[in-house]
């Protein structure tokens, strides 16, 4: 057999999913490993293939703790495991694991989303979360480049930066889930999610949200109806006037504090950087 060739079929085997009993898949074939004096063939070859199978999982649970409280933990076992069948690593790197897991709850409901309507926000979130942190960065605006803010302006925003509309309040959760993760180490996480959840206000509530990048930390930003129509607006590439017109569309602020409400944000987004050339 050709070096590629094994490569392959250990490959093929070692990521047949693992049984419900944590054991390897009876689909593996482990012909083509020799066995040793304690360890027979398919022995030695489960040894990787849970070797592979507790990295993934395991990664996910880093990826995603909201969704871990919001859920419970043996749900989100079921329901990772599951998801890691049906979308298996396609990329070199464990990054983009969780890539498809919204659209993938949205198709399977049953494991999260029917059951609990905070579950595809939170996905959502953590999603945005991990693009933020290694989202390209372009060279920011300095206020020279903002004294002219003419109607037809054009200005990019950030890639990192992502904009989001949720039907809850989750990014409160996130935040709590991710101070606790550091503060304890707890051996009941289901019972401990239960208390962040309990703590925290998650009737229905739509809110507009910023998740960026500012010194190597992530951030997340409650915004304005009317400040996340204008930011929208521009990152879809229009210029300054129509952005603004979008921004103005359907508000019920008053023009002058709108106007002070402008000129505050504008402030804020130059000096976190979020400006770039369009």
């Amino acid at each position: 057999m050709k070096l590629l060739q094994l490569q392959r079929e250990m490959a093929a085997s070692i990521m047949q999913p693992l049984t419900p009993s944590d054991r390897i898949s009876p689909k593996a074939k482990s012909g083509f490993i020799k066995p040793n004096d304690r360890l027979t063939s398919r022995e030695r070859l489960e040894i990787y293939s849970k070797s592979y199978w507790y990295r993934l999982i395991d990664g996910m649970y880093e990826d995603f703790p909201g969704l871990r409280a919001v859920v419970g933990q043996r749900a989100f076992d079921r329901l990772i495991r599951a998801y890691l069948t049906d979308c298996p690593s396609r990329s070199f790197t464990m990054r983009n694991l969780g890539s498809q897991l919204e659209s993938w709850l949205r198709k399977n409901p049953k494991y999260a989303a029917k059951k609990n309507p905070l579950a595809l926000d939170m996905v959502k979130l953590e999603w945005a979360h991990i693009e933020a942190w290694d989202g390209k960065a372009e060279p920011a605006l300095g206020p020279e480049d903002l004294l002219e803010l003419g109607p037809n302006l054009k200005i990019g925003l950030q890639p990192h930066i992502h904009l989001l509309e949720l039907k809850y309040p989750v990014d409160d959760l996130r935040v709590r889930v991710n101070t606790e993760d550091h503060e304890t180490s707890s051996n009941a996480p289901v019972k401990k999610a239960r208390r962040m959840i309990a703590g925290v206000d998650m009737k229905p509530r739509q809110i507009f949200l910023a998740v960026h990048r500012y010194d190597l930390e992530i951030y997340y930003r409650r915004l304005e109806p009317e400040e996340f129509r204008l930011l929208h607006a521009l990152r879809n590439g229009r210029n300054l006037g129509r952005a603004l017109s979008a921004c103005c569309k359907g508000s019920r602020t008053p023009i002058g504090e709108l106007q002070k409400n402008l000129e505050h944000w504008f402030s804020t987004w130059a000096q976190l950087g979020w400006f770039c050339r369009s």
